[in-house]
């Protein structure tokens, strides 16, 4: 989708306007060149009456201040030991970089306020040692922060909290960030790092279940590294803590905020919550988007060309895969009751999101239904991916005698000569 396309931005407004964003801004960026695009798409989303809470990290900053001072660092995350003097530098790290937000967000004309809405507590003694300074939350002040994005207010949260008696408190940034998007009841956790997206052994992972991203973690933690581990782990909590959607993106992007936010195929990684994907009957107003999916499977001869009309006068028998309420795959399953058979047709998965078991949801979904009519018998027709049904549904290969008569008269007519495909079902 371009980006100056209103109609592909605006399909989004409705279900997004009035919601809240919360970005976790990696540090790395906000002393980068991208931090002036990234507020300019902030300034967009808050255009669109889309709240943004902005939430900044200060590792690298705390890092080059302990070199530039000579002090060394007990901690850089908010995750270890933070003496004062490492307090000392994240104070004057997070205070510089709120600061850069500041300007960067006047700059686009866009309020802004640094809050102390973040209770945090100390972490205290694990396993014999004292983490001092370092701290967790233990509440978010979120009718404080309701009350100034109703004023049109970006509050920007640094990576510190502080207690009842005015104590500061080093939190890291990402824990940070959960905290507030699940307080907030944020639609959307958006951690903006210098990476492609959340790296799994170098590469990057598209779009993925919070469930099989946490046994993920807890199988192969090797596979990511420290800061990427991090990210992973947290997006799990977000997940678990109500946030139904975490993604993580690369802010050095042009436009990979409002890619990652507007597009359904996006720029980044996408890791959601059950409810994410769905497949729902096809309605009247998806007849030109299955349309749309399946012509370039119809351009290379792997589906059967459908016209408007054949697809309405049969529409209770196909199905949509959406993902943010966008099609992105469909299925058909026709049924042929005098035989007592049906037919999956149809099957196409858009190629940004193909690998990712789309297909296999459908063939198993369409078995699932055909198996509740009471069918006895699943057929398919094709001439490229008959390997896909024979190796990941086990369909076998039949014969045209296995089709209804109906069906087969129109089969001998197409002259494409597709494989038929069997699938027993009692």
């Amino acid at each position: 989708m371009k980006l100056t396309d209103l109609r592909g931005i605006l399909q989004y407004i409705p279900q997004f306007r009035e919601k809240i964003f919360i970005l976790a801004i990696d540090a790395g960026i906000v002393v980068s060149d991208s931090l002036a695009t990234l507020l300019l798409d902030v300034a967009l989303l808050r255009s669109l009456n889309i709240r943004v809470v902005l939430v900044h990290g200060a590792a690298e900053q705390i890092r080059a201040l302990a070199d530039e001072r000579q002090v060394l660092a007990s901690d850089l995350e908010g995750t270890g030991v933070t003496d004062a003097a490492t307090l000392d530098l994240a104070l004057t790290a997070a205070n510089r970089l709120t600061h850069e937000i500041l300007e960067g967000l006047s700059a686009n004309d866009l309020r802004a306020a640094c809050t102390n809405g973040i209770v945090a507590r100390p972490v205290g003694v694990i396993q014999g040692v004292d983490h001092l300074y370092t701290g967790r939350v233990e509440r978010v002040d979120a009718e404080f922060l309701h009350s100034l994005l109703g004023q049109g207010v970006v509050p920007i949260i640094p990576p510190l909290g502080f207690d009842g008696d005015g104590k500061t408190y080093r939190v890291n940034s990402d824990a940070m960030a959960v905290a507030v998007a699940a307080q907030l009841k944020a639609v959307k956790l958006i951690f903006v790092t210098t990476q492609r997206g959340l790296l799994y052994n170098g590469a990057p992972i598209r779009q993925m279940l919070v469930d099989d991203l946490r046994q993920l973690v807890e199988r192969d933690r090797a596979g990511f590294a420290p800061d990427m581990l991090s990210k992973a782990r947290h997006a799990v909590l977000a997940c678990n803590g109500g946030v139904p959607r975490v993604h993580v993106i690369d802010g050095t992007l042009d436009e990979g905020l409002l890619g990652e936010v507007f597009d359904n195929h996006g720029y980044g990684t996408l890791i959601h919550t059950n409810e994410y994907d769905n497949i729902r009957p096809a309605k009247r107003k998806d007849v030109h988007a299955i349309q749309m999916l399946t012509r370039q499977a119809v351009e290379a001869e792997e589906l059967l060309e459908r016209t408007k009309s054949s697809i309405e006068r049969n529409l209770d028998d196909y199905f949509i895969f959406e993902i943010d309420k966008n099609p992105v795959a469909c299925v058909a399953l026709h049924v042929y009751r005098a035989e007592n058979q049906g037919e999956l047709a149809c099957l196409y998965v858009s190629p940004s999101h193909e690998n990712q078991g789309i297909g296999r949801k459908l063939i198993q979904f369409v078995e699932n239904r055909a198996r509740e009519l009471g069918l006895r018998e699943l057929l398919a027709l094709s001439t490229q991916a008959f390997t896909y049904f024979q190796s990941k549904a086990k369909f076998v290969e039949g014969t045209a005698d296995d089709l209804p008569r109906d069906r087969r008269e129109r089969y001998h007519q197409s002259a494409r000569n597709s494989k038929v495909l069997v699938k027993r079902l009692t």
